[in-house]
């Protein structure tokens, strides 16, 4: 049976999208009109190179913010996060840790001064992660990585990707089921 609120959510977010798609040809309409005008109906060449070189900064501009909003459209079906497994270099399970019941976990390495939740101490790449590297916090059952201003980072490859992305400093990104996080060149697995 289907929740009418999540029918609703789903109709409402349909909506914003195909207006943003009519908005999207409407754009590209006028701006092929516009470069008709330009290039083949006007004979001035310093309006023509400057027209050009705007065209192409706001093409760069333009798609950047298309493939930023779109890498930030997070799938966060996959709410449930169980436990969190480190792998080694040929993907085997070396350790886990359960955090079904917690809040706020600390990535990093024990220390005399610092206690880790998730220690990395006696990991293959130990020299490459900080004592207080990265932080994982629940908030409303979706869990967010944040890099704490590590030196060699932190990286996120969704489930349903290829390509591995570096967070930025403390810039909370949500992770689901199937993701692997890379802290410095560890990797551990969401599930």
């Amino acid at each position: 049976m289907y929740d009418q609120n999540s029918m609703d959510t789903y109709t409402e977010n349909a909506k914003k999208q195909m207006i943003i798609k009519i908005i999207d040809i409407i754009i590209v309409t006028i701006a092929f009109f516009f470069i008709l005008y330009v290039f083949v109906m006007n004979q001035d060449f310093i309006l023509k190179t400057i027209i050009g070189l705007m065209l192409v900064i706001l093409a760069i501009v333009y798609g950047s913010v298309k493939y930023e909003a779109r890498d930030k459209n997070y799938d966060v079906t996959n709410k449930k996060i169980r436990k969190l497994v480190l792998l080694n270099d040929r993907g085997a399970e070396i350790d886990e840790w359960e955090i079904d019941d917690q809040t706020s976990l600390l990535i990093g390495k024990n220390s005399a001064d610092n206690k880790a939740d998730i220690d990395l101490s006696g990991t293959e790449y130990e020299s490459l992660i900080n004592y207080e590297h990265a932080v994982l916090n629940n908030v409303s059952g979706v869990w967010y990585i944040e890099d704490i201003d590590s030196v060699n980072g932190v990286g996120i490859k969704k489930a349903h990707k290829r390509v591995k992305n570096r967070i930025q400093h403390e810039s909370p990104y949500p992770i689901g089921n199937g993701d692997t996080i890379y802290i410095a060149n560890t990797r551990i697995l969401v599930k």
